[in-house]
């Protein structure tokens, strides 16, 4: 990939029991031999890949610290070069010292991604794969988890793959009839062709729908608490973030503004707002957080609307009942501990569950339905998943030729117009896996990734 050798440190900043810097390219040993020096005497050089050595960094005459050198050769490593890791004390003193010396002595600084790009473009992983790792890293739930590492394990590498290679197959077959066009071919049938192209289309289809379920599991969902004053707003928010986070007393309109939080509810993290409550107002400071709660109503991917089951609905709750059709909301009956006053049939067009979060019941219930809203609960996060926009617009890209190919068909067109759609399709799938991308887009894709890794 390049003339090269890069050196970064590949652990987290800060005080750690070990630390570890990795060296990568043509002159890797040779630039680790000059800082790492074996007990034993012998060159890093010389060593076999897949083998460690313990020795010191030492600078002249000068020992940085001891530790253990880890030698990958060329092409058995992560990033297909040789490379050196050197784990050491995990000191912030210690690393950048024995960083510097290494730069010092022929190593360039890694650039974010640069060692996982490395991998890509010598042919040790595909695009899907190592869009996969920045997930394993940042992951907070185990579903989240499940989804990268499905990812990093080749699932969905293997399921476009899969369409690649039928679609290969009837492209080529496509290309033979034009150029032998009084010959039988084998599986260009009209019958077979269509059944390829419908295959394909629902591999794509599935993978497409589960795309925003698995993207709340990722990145969490925006999401507002709102309702008028006092029906115990704060007590949700506090219920879910199992802390005081939100002030609560009797006195109506305390919230005032928007007090956030972020919380994880069984496999989904909610990025919570606990807004003011929603009422006319002749003050004009809790008027302001009326607003400030109306906005975030309108941008929130999900709205817990919470009502007083212990009171009959008022104009206020009916005002914004009608603000609510259309929205992707849960109608939260609270105060169920107390005596019940509310009409429950003016809810029969929305999703509901019934809470008392002043006792703490109904949290169960509330995990199940906001899964099951927003769509997580019919997502196997193992299976084959696209885990970024890029991947889902490729395959949409597919499908949309996939979809012109099948209608070409249909409709009677010749077979050259239908292999221009197939061929359109693999291209699209081709961009998604890396198998054909612009220096651009890989630059911009492993941009986002940190620094050593």
């Amino acid at each position: 990939m390049s003339e090269r050798t890069v050196a970064a440190i590949a652990t987290a900043q800060g005080q750690s029991a070990l630390g570890v810097i990795r060296i990568s390219g043509d002159k890797a040993l040779e630039v680790a031999d000059k800082v790492f020096f074996p007990f034993s005497g012998k060159k890093l050089a010389d060593f076999k890949g897949y083998t460690a050595a313990y020795g010191q960094v030492k600078d002249g005459d000068s020992v940085i610290d001891d530790g253990v050198a880890l030698v990958f050769k060329a092409p058995n490593s992560f990033t297909g070069e040789d490379t050196v890791e050197i784990t050491l004390h995990g000191g912030a003193i210690i690393l950048r010292d024995t960083l510097r010396l290494i730069l010092e002595n022929g190593a360039f600084p890694a650039e974010a991604g640069e060692f996982t790009k490395r991998a890509f473009l010598n042919g040790k992983t595909d695009l899907t794969r190592a869009e996969s790792i920045m997930g394993l890293i940042s992951a907070e739930s185990e579903a989240q988890l499940k989804l990268s590492r499905a990812a990093h394990l080749g699932k969905t590498a293997e399921k476009i793959e899969g369409i690649i290679t039928a679609l290969t197959k009837a492209d080529a077959a496509i290309s033979v009839f034009s150029d032998y066009p009084d010959e039988d071919i084998e599986g260009l049938d009209r019958e077979s062709f269509s059944k390829m192209l419908e295959n394909a289309k629902t591999d794509l289809e599935i993978m497409l729908k589960d795309y925003d379920a698995g993207k709340i599991l990722r990145e969490g969902i925006e999401t507002a608490i709102v309702g008028k004053p006092n029906v115990g707003k704060s007590s949700l928010m506090n219920m879910l973030s199992r802390a005081d986070r939100s002030i609560v007393t009797d006195i109506a309109g305390t919230t005032r503004d928007v007090i956030e939080e972020t919380v994880r509810l069984g496999d989904i993290i909610l990025r919570l707002a606990d807004t003011a409550g929603i009422r006319d107002t002749g003050d004009k400071i809790e008027s302001i957080g009326v607003e400030l709660a109306i906005k975030r109503m309108e941008t929130a991917q999900l709205i817990l609307a919470v009502f007083d089951g212990s009171q009959a609905l008022d104009s206020d709750d009916l005002r914004l009942l009608e603000n609510l059709k259309g929205r992707n909301a849960l109608i939260i009956i609270n105060k169920t501990d107390l005596d019940s006053r509310l009409d429950r049939e003016v809810f029969k067009d929305f999703n509901l569950v019934e809470i008392s979060a002043k006792e703490n019941n109904g949290l169960e219930s509330l995990k199940d339905k906001i899964a099951e809203i927003s769509g997580v609960n019919n997502i196997c996060p193992d299976s084959a998943n696209l885990i970024n926009e890029r991947q889902r617009a490729c395959a949409k890209r597919a499908l949309d030729a996939i979809d012109e190919a099948y209608n070409a068909i249909l409709s009677g067109q010749t077979l050259d117009a239908v292999g221009i759609c197939v061929d359109d399709a693999l291209a699209s799938l081709f961009e998604l896996t890396g198998r054909r991308v612009t220096n651009e887009v890989a630059d911009e894709i492993f941009r986002s990734f940190c620094v050593g890794k």
